[in-house]
């Protein structure tokens, strides 16, 4: 297990790398003007124009800008904003509001995505079953950026059950319905990957041998079907934390949420490169830690899987 996490931390390294290179090239690639882009419309003075081009290495090429990014990170300094702002505290005060945003979304995945889906397996061809198939076909299918207006309009305005945005400082039950917004997708595609995971494994032998032992159900469908059938459904879930927890722009957006996802958009939006760069090396640190976490749960899952 020691020689299994020390070969994945090396990885990480390499896959953070080669992820955050990408970026970095990316956003440069993309770039027209970003001193005019900071401007917006007023005019720019030579004076200002150099003195953000010397303090960025604008005029550098990428794979140096590069450098000075990673030579900083290093230090655990991710720069500064085309603003002056020190991204350190942007990403102090962005990341909370993301977190607890995911931290409930993933929540409401866990909780309402493997139960639906584990008495969906149960009762499969029923009514629940059909109705379930139904109801998260139609969630599948309408994308977040026509979901969250929808919520907004009919829950928070017309209906007035929740806040319609959250605010600079939102509270739990603000932050409520883009969560449920934010889960939507997720426990939908996780409510279909549990059922059709139990189904399968309820056919299987060792749960006929299990039911010829005379074990009770609950004990059969606990401890056998459930924990087997949760493995691909927990990959999904610790793919889906990492996206999670880049805020989902449009969300954020909709309901003016001041998290990563709304910092994110403002970034590209200005071409802020070092916003964009230094919040997304994040995002990838989060993506290949829950990477091995959820390697380390295969194992306690299925004891028949060994890291060696």
């Amino acid at each position: 297990m020691f020689r299994f996490i020390i070969r994945r931390l090396l990885q990480m390294v390499l896959t953070f790398i080669g992820a955050t290179l990408i970026i970095h090239l990316l956003m440069f690639a993309n770039q027209t003007d970003p001193v005019q882009a900071l401007f917006g419309d007023r005019p720019v003075t030579p004076a200002a124009r150099a003195w953000l081009t010397e303090r960025y290495h604008l005029d550098d090429p990428w794979i140096v800008q590069y450098g000075y990014y990673m030579k900083g990170l290093l230090s655990g300094d991710f720069g500064r904003s085309l603003t002056g702002r020190e991204i350190t505290d942007m990403l102090a005060l962005s990341w909370p509001v993301t977190a607890k945003l995911a931290l409930m979304s993933i929540v409401l995945v866990i909780i309402f995505g493997i139960s639906g889906g584990l008495i969906a397996g149960l009762r499969r061809n029923g009514v629940f079953d059909n109705v379930v198939l139904f109801l998260t076909l139609v969630v599948i299918s309408i994308p977040i950026i026509v979901l969250a207006p929808l919520a907004q309009g009919f829950l928070g305005i017309k209906w007035k059950i929740f806040p319609v945005t959250a605010g600079a400082h939102p509270t739990f039950y603000s932050l409520l319905l883009p969560a449920i917004v934010l889960a939507s997708l997720s426990l939908a595609a996780n409510l279909r990957l549990t059922r059709t995971s139990v189904a399968e494994n309820l056919r299987a032998d060792y749960v006929r041998t299990a039911k010829a032992k005379g074990l009770s159900r609950s004990r059969v469908v606990g401890i056998h079907v459930l924990r087997n059938s949760l493995i691909p459904v927990v990959t999904s879930i610790g793919v889906d934390l990492g996206g999670l927890m880049g805020g989902a722009i449009v969300t954020e957006g909709v309901f003016n949420i001041p998290g990563v996802g709304y910092q994110l958009f403002r970034g590209i939006h200005n071409e802020d490169a070092p916003v964009v760069v230094g919040f997304t090396s994040v995002l990838v640190m989060i993506f290949l830690l829950t990477s091995l976490i959820v390697d380390l749960l295969y194992a306690v899952l299925d004891p028949r899987i060994r890291y060696e």
